[in-house]
């Protein structure tokens, strides 16, 4: 039987960089950020019910991510419509991806939203990933755009990490070196990704 982890975490926590150790690790990895990237990406399935409900946030690249952002940022009215257009697309896919992989040991289903947005009751075991506040700061205010004001924006959208990591069958720890962190990984898959009959 194939056990489904998901696998989620705050802004900046390094949940991208996780994600790909246990791929690293021959674990099948759904990316819900990834598939919405698809979805507006250009020619992508939810370009144009996009551009109808917000206009002027897309064009031939697709969604333009910041000009939706700013949008519904701050717009819980928007952010709701938004949802209601992304989240129903993405579970198609997700369930598409548990499908085809109905023979592995274990599958991870990577949801920065997990607990937020109800999907806890959907998987077997949770994973989140953490750091250490001042670092998971450092690197979201390092990224191309970002200002302390939307950090503080998207956190107070997030599940505080201390109740993520409650809720949590297993806290990875990203503070430290990588091999620390694929050390974590790894007893994770070693302690889940058996096969039933082992």
């Amino acid at each position: 039987m194939t056990v489904i982890l998901g696998l989620t975490g705050s802004i900046g926590m390094g949940k991208t960089t996780v994600s790909r150790m246990f791929a690293d690790e021959g674990v099948p990895v759904f990316d819900a950020d990834a598939e919405v990237h698809r979805l507006q990406g250009p020619e992508g399935a939810l370009v144009a019910a996009i551009e109808a409900e917000f206009p002027g946030t897309t064009g031939a690249d697709g969604v333009d991510r910041t000009s939706l952002a700013e949008a519904v940022l701050g717009e819980p009215e928007r952010l709701r419509r938004l949802e209601a257009l992304i989240h129903p697309a993405v579970a198609r896919a997700r369930e598409d991806f548990i499908a085809a992989h109905e023979g592995a040991p274990l599958v991870l289903l990577d949801i920065p939203l997990l607990f937020e947005k109800g999907g806890a009751d959907r998987v077997d075991r949770i994973a989140v990933v953490s750091a250490p506040e001042d670092i998971q700061r450092a690197r979201v205010l390092a990224r191309p755009g970002m200002t302390g004001e939307k950090f503080a924006r998207i956190l107070a959208l997030q599940m505080p990490d201390a109740e993520k990591r409650a809720r949590a069958d297993f806290v990875i720890p990203t503070g430290g070196s990588f091999e620390e962190t694929r050390a974590a990984v790894r007893r994770i898959v070693a302690c889940l990704g058996r096969p039933a009959d082992s």
